[in-house]
């Protein structure tokens, strides 16, 4: 009967050759006992990508795609699992109309989908000049111009752009970071989102007597009056770690000088400073101005080395508050 069953399908195919040819292309195809890995990006285009793995030998599968002329190649095995796997991220970014996908941290590959394809930032640029407008100035504590973030803060597609320009910055490359230090107070509200984007640890420099397990920097000079230190808990950062310090603001430089001194009493690298807004009026004022100087600050501790990057400066900053009635600079700190 099994031979008549033979005999008699042979006969169907020898009538329908149609049906003959499609078995004979699923005879061909390798059998998959493992299955296929597929990754999709979900952007304004779709793009699958599917990995297939087959056990017949001999079986070799090539892809290629060309972006400016430059080939790409990828190329699977019959072994297990694929060999060599190449993806032309230039290729997949040419298809995003609106997005840019930048793969960020470490071995977890893990995707942070940025709001803007741009990567690279100037001081005051276009980006900054928008971001200005929602930072307006007050008088506080004595001082005609005092910045306040919560412009910002209260418009979360701003304070967005503010952090994916941040991961922008320091995402790989000569910047690339092991952790970010933020400064207290307000270099806490910056500083955890850009690590969170960065997959990195983020670690709290306080005033004395916050933390335990810490050291202690001196004291140091701001441009509201004198301060006791800054203390960051001693097991935060190892020798040799790479980190980030950020701030809101950044005027003379005496709370950065505070912080720079502890990453480098614990061994780490200061790859960079970074704030939202750099007050350039201290950075290197003249001789004889009366205004304290950062440079010449930073010399005095031998960390001029150490750069420092704000994306506002207050050439652009130029929207005064409107005071509500009965507003009053009572000169003292809200701490």
């Amino acid at each position: 009967m099994a031979n008549n069953g033979g005999r008699g399908a042979a006969e169907a195919n020898h009538h329908h050759p149609n049906r003959r040819k499609r078995q004979q292309i699923i005879s061909r195809r390798p059998r998959a006992h493992h299955s296929s890995a597929f990754f999709a990006i979900a952007l304004p285009c779709v793009l699958l990508i599917s990995l297939g793995v087959g056990e017949t030998k001999g079986f070799d599968h090539k892809t290629s795609s060309s972006t400016g002329g430059k080939d790409k190649s990828c190329h699977t095995t019959n072994s297990l699992s694929p060999q060599r796997i190449c993806i032309n991220v230039d290729a997949i970014r040419d298809n995003i109309d609106s997005s840019s996908t930048s793969s960020i941290g470490g071995d977890n590959n893990s995707k942070y989908i940025m709001s803007s394809r741009k990567t690279s930032y100037e001081q005051d640029g276009d980006e900054a000049r928008e971001i200005a407008k929602h930072l307006p100035f007050y008088p506080f504590k004595g001082i005609p111009r005092f910045y306040d973030i919560g412009g910002f803060l209260a418009k979360p597609e701003v304070f967005q752009q503010i952090v994916d320009i941040f991961v922008a910055r320091y995402s790989g490359g000569d910047l690339a970071i092991d952790s970010i230090a933020g400064l207290d107070a307000r270099g806490f509200v910056l500083g955890p989102p850009i690590a969170l984007a960065l997959k990195v640890p983020f670690i709290m420099m306080r005033k004395a007597g916050k933390m335990p397990n810490t050291i202690s920097s001196n004291a140091y000079d701001t441009e509201y009056g004198k301060r006791s230190g800054l203390t960051v808990q001693r097991d935060r950062i190892k020798e040799g770690d790479r980190v980030l310090i950020i701030d809101d603001l950044v005027a003379t430089g005496g709370t950065l000088s505070s912080a720079i001194t502890l990453v480098h009493a614990l061994g780490g690298t200061v790859v960079e400073c970074a704030c939202v807004v750099e007050l350039k009026m201290f950075v290197d004022p003249p001789e004889g101005s009366g205004l304290p100087s950062r440079k010449r600050l930073f010399e005095s501790h031998k960390i001029s080395h150490v750069p420092v990057w704000g994306l506002i400066s207050e050439d652009v900053l130029t929207v005064e508050a409107a005071l509500p009635e009965g507003y009053k600079d009572d000169g003292e700190e809200h701490l």
